[in-house]
């Protein structure tokens, strides 16, 4: 198919952010009004990331060619790192996780799409399983008689979020113990895959990879740079998304010197989910390499 990046060029100022979510995945924005947003706002290239929906590519990229914003194929994948210097997070149960953003993948069928199919059912498996143990607990929704399909139907990231919304709703965990722990009682994960498969599946599929966040916490792997050693030993990351709101400029400095002296792919991204908080204005300069390597010249 047509891409909207095909044959672009922008100047070094130009506007990009490179890590936006819509209702595809955890976000409120609807894709429309996202990419009504950053046509208005005159962004010279954005990716909606929305978390392991390789499958929304295709749709996403018409989408953007109707409204002449062009727009990366591109996905955050939710992914766990198999190794001990990597820390856990006992209050929210995660293990591990890494965030990876999966850059210029075919729109099409594709090795990285495979994966995210199998996380999703994955998750809806764990909400299926966790329901039910809810209701053997007594926690019991008799005024939503379609609880659990309506669960399965939400996007795999929001699976977890939605039982505890759904406990609040009929007033359990209000108090102690709360929702949130009421459900990692019950049994809640959230779906991963494999860092390493998704990065190879992300290079047959023709995509670069790059680690989201490296520096945010709760719950994600927080990395520095034995830790960026120790990764890139063992599994071909392509770089590191630098510019991010939750970096500290320290962090920023940090990771911008590591990602120089080992000649990684620097990316730029909001993380924007809300229009609350909005997209950022990066220049398209700060991600030079990674774009030239989609194919988006710079002048």
């Amino acid at each position: 198919m047509n891409l909207s990046t095909t044959g672009l060029s922008l100047v070094a100022d130009a506007a990009i952010d490179l890590h936006l979510h819509t209702t595809y995945s955890d976000g409120t924005w609807t894709p429309e009004q996202l990419l009504d947003y950053l046509v208005q706002e005159q962004f010279g290239l954005v990716a909606i990331t929305d978390h392991d929906r390789a499958d929304t590519a295709a749709t996403l990229q018409q989408l953007a060619l109707d409204k002449h914003q062009p727009l990366l194929v591109a996905a955050e994948m939710t992914t766990l790192w198999k190794d001990e210097l990597s820390g856990k997070d006992e209050m929210s149960g995660l293990d591990n996780m890494t965030d990876l953003l999966c850059f210029g993948f075919d729109p099409g069928p594709n090795a990285l799409n495979d994966l995210a199919q199998d996380l999703l059912r994955r998750q809806r498996e764990n909400t299926q399983e966790v329901y039910e143990n809810l209701q053997r607990k007594g926690y019991t929704f008799p005024q939503e008689p379609d609880a659990l399909a309506t669960l399965l139907e939400q996007p795999s990231p929001q699976q977890p979020h939605a039982l505890v919304a759904l406990l609040k709703r009929h007033g359990f965990g209000t108090g102690q113990p709360s929702a949130g722990r009421i459900v990692l009682e019950a049994g809640v994960t959230f779906a991963m895959s494999d860092l390493a498969a998704v990065v190879e599946a992300a290079h047959q599929s023709g995509a670069v990879c790059l680690i989201a966040h490296p520096g945010h916490k709760d719950g994600f792997v927080s990395y520095d740079s034995q830790m960026l050693d120790k990764l890139r030993q063992d599994i071909p990351i392509d770089g590191l998304e630098i510019y991010h709101p939750k970096h500290t400029p320290d962090q920023t400095e940090m990771y911008l010197a590591y990602a120089q002296r080992h000649h990684l792919l620097i990316s730029s991204g909001s993380d924007s989910h809300k229009p609350e908080k909005p997209p950022i204005k990066y220049r398209a300069e700060l991600s030079r390499g990674l774009l030239e390597r989609l194919g988006i010249q710079i002048a």
